[in-house]
């Protein structure tokens, strides 16, 4: 099973897919919002924000939490902050929820939004706007696929499997035989990279070839201007568990206006972040704002998936001048050998 997922749209908010929409309606707009609302500042809303900033509207994020882009580490996001939202006709409003979105006619009437406090759910604010996005995630596609006539429970629409994407007949059930889950319909890793590796995974364990997708090594990328792209833990994440296993967390930084390709390009904003246990030397999660950063990000989650450690790294050869050296960089102050 592969049926994917759809967008979701919480209570309250009126989809009409023309003024009020989603990511589906929102690559089919047939006019240019002068003002546009963006609900939700994960991958989409940043995404999305970047192309209507570039197209001349004028943005604002509405946020639930209380920070922008709450599901990237919070330097990154504080750093992404400087360079994609502060520059850019971009305001927002934290800690407060979009109770009621009404859509509008364009060019006639616009689409109201009322806002409640996320803690109180007191009225706070209600704005107009000419066209409304809502990027408050996705939920699976999994309503109409008759797993109750198979007696599977799901969680919250999501199909339970184990690590070989055998579906359970629950959380924690017993494996249904013959039939396996995988992409967004299993919730553990909602990227169509994931979706891939386990399609593949599910395929290698069906002829017997035992087969994990350790979804820790699997690469996520938000494509802005600059781009941003990590792997592995966020740094608040792994702090937390550096103090339950008993290990030390060593932090190094990378930074892209001591490149020369990153200076050559005029792109010379963002940094590379590498997060490893002292003690071995372990990867435990990469952290990149800047140009190409999802290309970059591709040898980081390769060299965890490897366990390859920053040492190893440090000692390989970068090619120059390019944004590889960026990493090379970061790697280098691991251990000692920084440059810059």
């Amino acid at each position: 099973m592969a049926p994917g997922s759809v967008p979701f749209v919480p209570p309250g908010v009126e989809c009409d897919e023309k003024t009020v929409f989603t990511s589906d309606g929102g690559l089919k707009l047939e006019f240019v919002p002068e003002y546009v609302a963006i609900v939700g500042s994960g991958y989409i809303g940043l995404e999305f924000s970047d192309v209507y900033t570039a197209l001349g509207s004028e943005v604002t994020f509405i946020e639930a939490l209380p920070d922008l882009m709450p599901g990237f580490d919070r330097e990154i996001a504080k750093l992404a902050e400087r360079i994609l939202i502060k520059p850019r006709p971009i305001d927002y409003r934290l800690g407060v929820f979009a109770s009621k979105v009404t859509p509008g006619i364009p060019g006639v009437k616009p689409v109201t939004i009322e806002m409640i406090d996320a803690n109180t759910k007191e009225h706070v604010e209600t704005i107009e706007v000419d066209a409304c996005m809502v990027a408050t995630g996705r939920s699976p596609a999994t309503m109409d696929l008759g797993l109750e006539n198979m007696d599977i429970e799901t969680v919250r629409g999501f199909v339970q499997t184990n690590d070989q994407m055998q579906v359970l007949d629950g959380p924690d059930g017993k494996v249904v035989d013959g039939l396996w889950c995988i992409g967004d319909a299993n919730g553990k890793y909602m990227l169509a990279h994931a979706a891939s590796a386990q399609g593949i995974s599910a395929v290698e364990n069906m002829v017997g070839r035992e087969h994990t997708v350790n979804h820790e090594h699997v690469p996520a990328a938000c494509f802005t201007h600059p781009e941003v792209a990590f792997v592995g833990l966020n740094e608040a994440q792994a702090q937390e568990r550096a103090e339950a296993e008993g290990w030390t967390l060593g932090k190094s930084v990378g930074h892209f206006r001591a490149n020369s390709k990153a200076l050559a390009e005029n792109e010379a904003d963002g940094v590379a972040k590498v997060l490893f246990k002292t003690e071995t030397e372990e990867i435990v999660g990469v952290h990149i704002i800047g140009l190409h950063a999802a290309d970059l990000i591709q040898e980081c989650a390769n060299a965890m998936a490897a366990g390859t450690t920053v040492r190893e790294i440090a000692m390989m050869v970068h090619t120059h001048p390019t944004l590889s050296e960026v990493l090379d960089s970061a790697f280098k102050g691991a251990v000692g050998m920084a440059a810059h």
